[in-house]
C-alpha cells in the first residue's frame, strides 16, 4: 500500500509576531517602554489615544473640518535629537475650534545649526479677533526661526541681534498683509493686526563649555516653563495679573513691536526641561501645583515619542478648549550615549 501524500510545502510561512512592546500611557514615572499587557476584547485600539482626562472632560463630538483657504491640520508634531539636546514640538487645534469648523491658530518651528549644535524654535498664538490669525502665526515662527538661523550662520556665536528677529517678523507680516490686502507695498501696521496678529517667543539653545546657553525673546501671553525636581514653574511670560489681582486676556501682539520686548538668557542644567508653549498650554497649567502642571511634570521629566507629546497636550479638561503648542528641550549629558 503507498504512503500517503505528503502535504505541499509552505511557501510562504506565516512569520512569528513581534514581540509586543507598548507605552505605558497611565504609568506614575512618565512615557516609558513595557511589555504589552493582555486587552480585554472589547478595547478598542482607539480608546487607548482617546484623550487623557483631568478631572471633568470636554464633552465629546465629532470634531468639525476647519474651512480656509489652505489645507491646515488639526495637529502637528516632530521630534529629534542632537548631541546636546532632544528636542519635541507639537500643536494641537483647541476644542473649540474642532466644534465651531475653524483652522488651528497656533503653530512652531524649529531647525538645528549643525556647525555651532545650536537649536532654534519659536512658538506663536495667532489672535483670535485677527481675520486670519492662523497665517500671522505661522509666518512669524518661521520668519523667526530662519532670521535666528542666519544670524547664526553668520556668527557662529547663537543669536546676537534679537531686534532685528523681531524687525524681521514686523515686516514680513506687513508685506504679506499686503498681498492679502491685494498692494504691491506692505499694508499699515493697524491694518496687518487686524489680519494677522499673533503672539511670538522664539528661542536660541546653543551648547557650551558651561551648558547648554538659551536665550529667548517674547511678545504677548505665551510663556516659558521649566521641569526641575520633579515639578513644573513658572518662569517668563504668560498672562500677568494687573495692579487690581486680575488676569487679563488682552494683549498687544505682533505687528505692534514693544519698546521693551521681554528677553531671557540663562543656562540649561541637566536635569530640567525647558518647556516653551502657548497660552493654551499655560491657562491650564497656571502656577504648575495643579493637577495639569502636575500631568506634564511627571509625563516629560525625560523625552518621550513625538506622537506621545502631541497625545499629552492634547488633554481633556473642562474649560480649557484653546490651542495649545509646545516645545520642549532636555539638555543631553556628553558621554552616556545622549541619555540624561
Amino acid at each position: 500500500m503507498p504512503p500517503p501524500p505528503r502535504p505541499a510545502p509552505d511557501l510562504y510561512p506565516t512569520p512569528p509576531p513581534p514581540e509586543p512592546s507598548v507605552y505605558d500611557w497611565q504609568h506614575d514615572e512618565g512615557f516609558r517602554p513595557g511589555p504589552a499587557q493582555p486587552q480585554p476584547a472589547e478595547v478598542r485600539l482607539g480608546d487607548q489615544w482617546a484623550p487623557i482626562v483631568v478631572d471633568t472632560p470636554v464633552q465629546q463630538f465629532d470634531p468639525r473640518p476647519p474651512t480656509g483657504l489652505s489645507y491646515r491640520p488639526d495637529t502637528i508634531c516632530d521630534g529629534w535629537s542632537t548631541d546636546m539636546l532632544d528636542l519635541r514640538l507639537a500643536s494641537v487645534r483647541g476644542y473649540q475650534h474642532r466644534y465651531d469648523g475653524r483652522p488651528r491658530e497656533d503653530d512652531a518651528a524649529a531647525a538645528w545649526d549643525r556647525d555651532s549644535g545650536t537649536v532654534l524654535f519659536a512658538v506663536a498664538d495667532g489672535v483670535s479677533d485677527a481675520r486670519q490669525p492662523h497665517i500671522g502665526s505661522q509666518l512669524a515662527c518661521r520668519t523667526a526661526v530662519d532670521e535666528m538661523s542666519a544670524q547664526v550662520r553668520a556668527g557662529h556665536c547663537g543669536v546676537t541681534d534679537w531686534t532685528k528677529v523681531l524687525s524681521m517678523v514686523h515686516w514680513q507680516l506687513r508685506a504679506q498683509a499686503g498681498r492679502l490686502l491685494g498692494r504691491p507695498q506692505e499694508a499699515e501696521v493697524e491694518e496687518t493686526a487686524d489680519l494677522l496678529a499673533t503672539t511670538l517667543v522664539a528661542g536660541a539653545a546653543t551648547p557650551t563649555a558651561e551648558g547648554v546657553a538659551v536665550g529667548l525673546l517674547w511678545v504677548g501671553d505665551s510663556g516659558i516653563w521649566q521641569i526641575k525636581h520633579d515639578h513644573l514653574y513658572p518662569m517668563k511670560g504668560g498672562k500677568q495679573a494687573g495692579a487690581d489681582g486680575l488676569v487679563s486676556s488682552a494683549v498687544r501682539p505682533l505687528p505692534y513691536v514693544p519698546a521693551e520686548p521681554g528677553r531671557f538668557d540663562f543656562v540649561l542644567e541637566p536635569g530640567t526641561t525647558l518647556l516653551v508653549g502657548t497660552d493654551g498650554f499655560g491657562d491650564p497649567v497656571g502656577d504648575g501645583r495643579g493637577p495639569v502642571g502636575r500631568l506634564f511634570a511627571t509625563r516629560l521629566r525625560e523625552p518621550v515619542p513625538p506622537l506621545g507629546f502631541a497625545h499629552l497636550l492634547d488633554f481633556s479638561r473642562e474649560t480649557f478648549d484653546d490651542d495649545r503648542t509646545l516645545v520642549a528641550l532636555w539638555p543631553r549629558t556628553p558621554g552616556m550615549g545622549g541619555r540624561r
